[in-house]
Formats: structure tokens, C-alpha cells, sequence
């Protein structure tokens, strides 16, 4: 078989292959065994900062263990891991998602200079799943995915959530928002926030090992897979089975259809796009307005009172994938060299009252909606699954910040009110620069009791982040959105059901404050985030770089 690695001491110069051969002898390679094994990259994450992602380290060792004894060579490097939480509510927050570019980008020039045959790409939390995914598609090599697994948290108030759900009203549980704080173990926050929506769309992609990815990160089944994972991909090497024939457009559609049920982040609307958008696949909001039918299966913390955990021990993501089978494309190919259809007809419901059918799901509604309206001309995106009944449709005067810590200074001092209608702008891609999440103002909205209140902005927002909160408002206010018009006292509409955001103020008003208007310009430091800022593509183009 023809490998990549052959270049080493295979090329036409002799001279030069006893050069690279002698390079790797230095760094402890039995250059023989390079010649007729595949050379396999393991790209990690691991960091000792980050929770979800300080115990990679030890997973990496058994994707190490797993290749050697499948055959193959292998050889460990490392990307940046951030943690959102850790930059959240300060300038950091600024640099996270641009970070998700940037680590694609190492992951990319990496590999294309290096002369591997396949890679294992290991990660556990929000940028960097979708960063090595962007990775993965744009290289088209045999390459796995493994994720880090979702750590422990006291997330559950059902008094016996692996049999029986309570559907009181979560919203309304302090002790919750504060106990979600804590991580007791490693791997990633056990919410359904953006680290675990993309663990559990790797599976609907098929580009992990069916049922890994909801595995707890202490557990040792998750070493299990770790080692199964580096013996599947030297296979994948010898099957030459590429990314590409994963990331196909029914794959990305059966991930959106996953996102809608499983409740997932509106970070999704965000990210999916960039991966398909590497994997030169159109993707974009007509796809999720597409499955607007699709119902919240999942009841998992912040839509509802369970943790991931529960899913884990009910069948994972294989059984929610059963669940929804019918919605879905299961000729998709997988990392297994079978189509979806195989780990569907494998998969076992452990538990249907926290993997219930399509006919009996938590909320009938889908997870995440796209708004429209003159507020929104292109879109804005919200967690509908994590609001409550009386927040769907809801109106109030607007108050206006061009910074969070502004919002949240205001809300600490008693100037919010019920009703009230926070608006958060020039904090999209281009404004900020960097598009922060804006979980601390929601989460201090929740800490004052606000539960009427609701929150626009052209950011985004934490998977962890419920309530009325609509993010990723298009144009941002930086390009000349409405957003960047309004004034204190406008009255602003949020129809989820109708899924409309309306701005009411009629169109002399605005034309006159346009007129008027000079965008607030946030200073960005020399370097980066000003490349960044110049080239970014609107959030509803997944903010990718152009």
C-alpha cells in the first residue's frame, strides 16, 4: 500500500531520505518499522488548565498503546485547549472563538507539512471540537474522532432521574444555577452546553466510535475506547477511508436534525456551518429552519433537570440516534467502515424515560430556532428548548449596552426590570472583535430574580445559557444592523412560536437615526484579533475566516 510517510525514505533522493530517516532515528524511531507501518498522528488538546481537558493526557497514552498494537506508528502534538468558562465576563471571552480558527489552522499546516498517513484528533470542549473537525474536513485523510467525555456535576434535582423526570418548573431552582458551578471531576461541564452538543454530533456524523463519546471522562471505559480508537484508525489507513466520506451534506443534515433533539447549543448554528463550510458542503440556517419539526428529546441541564450521565447509562448516543432513526439519513458512512444503519440496529434503549421516542419527547418544540424580522434581516438564533412556556412570546421597552460589563454592572445596581428588554451590541464577530459569549450578563439576570427579563445581542451565548435570550443577531451592529439603531424605550417583540423578532419603531425613525449613526468602535490589540476583525464572515456564515 502506497502511504503518505513513504516520502521519508522513499523519495527520489537518496541523500534527502537518509536525512529525514536520521532525523527521526534522533527522535527514537525504528526508521525499518516507518517503512511498511503507517505513521499516525495523535493531535491533542490536553492542557492542565482546563477541566475538560486535563486528563487527555492519559487517553492520548491509549490511543498510543491501541496503534502500536494495531500496527501502526504514531507520534503526539498539541493545540491550544481555552476554556470559555475561565474567560468568561472579561476581555478574555474577546479571544476564545477566534482561537477555534486558529487552532484549525495549526491542525491543518501541521499535518499537510508532516508527512502522516492518518490522524486521531482528542478534545473535550467548545472551540476545540469544532476546530478539529474544521481540521479533519479540510485535510480528507483517514483521520477518528475522540472525545474527552462529559465530567460530573450536580446537575440533577429529579428525585430519581435515572427512572422518572420531573417536569416541574426547572427554571425556578436556584440551588440548581448555583451547584451547576462545580465540577467535581474532569472532562467537559455535564450540560448540554457546546462541549457536549459536539461530543454527541460526532456520533450523528459518524466520526467516532459508535457510543464513545458520551463516556465519562474519569471512567475507564473511556481509556477502553481511547485504545479501540488507535486500533481503528491504522485500519482506516489500510481502507483508505477519508473525512470526506463521513462529512457528506446528509451527514451534516442528520447533525442538524441531532442538534434540534438532543436540545443542543445555539453555538451549533454556529459552528456545524464552519465545519461543513471546510468540507466544502453548503450548510446554512435553511437547514435548521428545515427541522423546526423535530422535538427536544433530551432533558438534560439547562433545558431540563438531568446530567449527561443519564443519557450514558441509558444507552448514549446510539440510542438516541435509534430514537430518531426515522429522521435521518442511516446510509451515511462511519468511522467504522458500516453505515449509520449498523449502530442503529446495535443500539439498545436502556431507559426510555431519558431516551424517549419521537412520540413522547421532553418538550415538543426543537432546540434551537432561527428568528427573522426587521430587527434580524438575515437571522438570530435562540435556545427555545430552554425557555420557559411564558417567556415563548414576549414584549418590553429596550435597554441598551455596548458592553456586558456595562448590562452587568446596571443589573447589579437595580436598573433592570421586569419585562425589560436588554440589548447587548456591537459584540458580534467584527464588533468585539471575537464574538464573546455573554453568559455572565444571563447569569446575572438569573441571579437577581429577573426571570422576565429577556436579552438580544449580536454575540452569542454559553450552552449553559436559558431563558429569552437571543443571540447571533444579523447584520451586527458593527455592520450597520439594527441592532445598532435602537434607542432606550423601543419596544421589541420576541415571537419564538412565529419565530419573528421585530423591532417597533417604524422606518422614518430609523432612517433618521441612520443618518445620525457612527458605529461604536471597540479597540482591538495589535496582532491577530485585527486580521480577525478584517476578515470574519457574518455568525450566520458560521464566523469563519475568509
Amino acid at each position: 500500500m502506497s502511504k503518505r510517510s513513504d516520502i521519508i525514505s522513499n523519495s527520489a533522493s537518496p541523500i534527502l531520505n537518509m536525512f529525514r530517516t536520521g532525523l527521526l532515528h534522533g527522535a527514537g524511531y525504528d526508521t525499518g518499522k516507518l517503512k511498511t507501518r503507517p505513521l499516525i498522528a495523535i493531535a491533542n488538546s490536553h492542557t492542565e488548565l482546563t477541566t475538560g481537558h486535563a486528563h487527555l493526557d492519559k487517553l492520548a497514552q491509549k490511543v498510543h498503546d491501541g496503534i502500536l498494537a494495531a500496527g501502526g506508528e504514531c507520534a503526539e502534538f498539541n493545540v491550544p485547549a481555552p476554556c470559555d468558562g475561565v474567560a468568561m465576563a472579561h476581555d478574555g471571552m474577546r479571544f476564545v472563538l477566534a482561537q477555534r480558527d486558529l487552532i484549525a489552522d495549526m491542525l491543518e499546516t501541521h499535518i499537510r507539512s508532516q508527512p502522516y498517513d492518518g490522524i486521531v484528533f482528542i478534545a473535550g470542549c467548545d472551540k476545540i471540537n469544532p476546530a478539529m473537525m474544521m481540521a479533519m474536513a479540510r485535510l480528507d485523510l483517514p483521520a477518528i474522532y475522540l472525545a474527552a467525555g462529559p465530567g460530573q456535576m450536580d446537575v440533577r434535582h429529579a428525585p430519581n432521574p435515572k427512572n422518572s423526570i420531573d417536569h416541574g418548573d426547572y427554571h425556578d431552582d436556584p440551588y440548581h444555577l448555583s451547584k451547576t458551578t462545580t465540577c467535581a471531576t474532569c472532562g467537559a461541564c455535564e450540560i448540554m452546553g457546546t462541549a457536549n452538543t459536539f461530543q454527541c454530533l460526532a456520533e450523528a456524523l459518524g466520526i467516532c466510535l459508535p457510543g464513545s463519546s458520551n463516556i465519562p471522562g474519569w471512567h475507564a471505559d473511556k481509556l477502553h475506547a481511547a485504545r479501540r480508537t488507535g486500533e481503528r484508525i491504522v485500519a482506516m489507513v489500510g481502507e483508505q477511508l477519508n473525512a470526506r466520506q463521513m462529512f457528506t451534506p446528509a451527514a451534516f443534515r442528520n447533525a442538524v436534525v441531532t442538534a434540534m433533539a438532543i436540545g443542543g447549543s445555539t453555538n451549533t448554528a454556529l459552528h456545524l456551518p464552519a465545519i461543513a463550510h471546510a468540507a466544502q458542503v453548503p450548510l446554512g440556517t435553511a437547514d435548521f429552519d428545515a427541522a423546526c419539526d423535530i422535538p427536544t428529546l433530551l432533558a438534560v441541564s439547562p433545558n431540563g433537570p438531568l446530567g449527561m450521565q443519564e443519557i450514558w447509562q441509558a444507552g448514549g448516543m446510539p440510542a438516541v440516534l435509534k430514537q430518531l432513526a426515522s429522521k435521518l439519513d442511516t446510509r451515511c458512512m462511519t468511522v467504522t467502515g458500516k453505515p449509520l444503519q449498523a449502530t442503529i440496529e446495535a443500539a439498545v434503549v436502556g431507559n426510555p424515560a431519558v431516551i424517549p421516542p419521537l412520540d413522547k419527547p421532553f418538550r415538543p418544540l426543537p432546540g434551537i430556532t432561527i428568528l427573522r424580522g426587521n430587527l434580524a434581516p438575515d437571522t438570530a438564533v435562540i435556545k427555545q428548548s430552554g425557555v420557559a412556556a411564558n417567556m415563548l412570546h414576549c414584549q418590553g421597552p429596550a435597554i441598551c449596552f455596548n458592553s456586558e460589563e456595562e448590562a452587568i454592572k446596571a443589573i447589579g445596581e437595580g436598573r433592570i426590570a421586569q419585562n425589560n428588554v436588554v440589548v447587548l451590541r456591537y459584540l458580534g464577530p467584527k464588533g468585539a472583535p471575537g464574538m464573546p459569549e455573554m453568559l455572565g450578563a444571563t447569569l446575572a439576570l438569573k441571579m437577581a430574580g429577573l426571570k422576565s427579563a429577556a436579552l438580544i445581542t449580536d454575540g452569542r451565548f454559553s450552552g449553559a445559557t436559558s431563558g429569552p435570550c437571543v443571540g447571533h443577531i444579523c447584520p451586527e451592529a458593527s455592520a450597520g444592523g439594527p441592532i445598532a439603531l435602537i434607542a432606550d424605550g423601543d419596544l421589541i417583540e420576541i415571537d419564538i412560536p412565529n419565530k419573528r423578532l421585530t423591532l417597533h419603531v417604524d422606518e422614518a425613525t430609523l432612517a433618521a437615526r441612520r443618518a445620525q449613526w457612527t458605529p461604536h468602535e471597540r479597540p482591538a490589540p495589535h496582532g491577530f484579533m485585527q486580521r480577525y476583525r478584517k476578515h470574519v464572515l457574518p455568525a450566520s456564515q458560521g464566523a469563519v475566516l475568509d
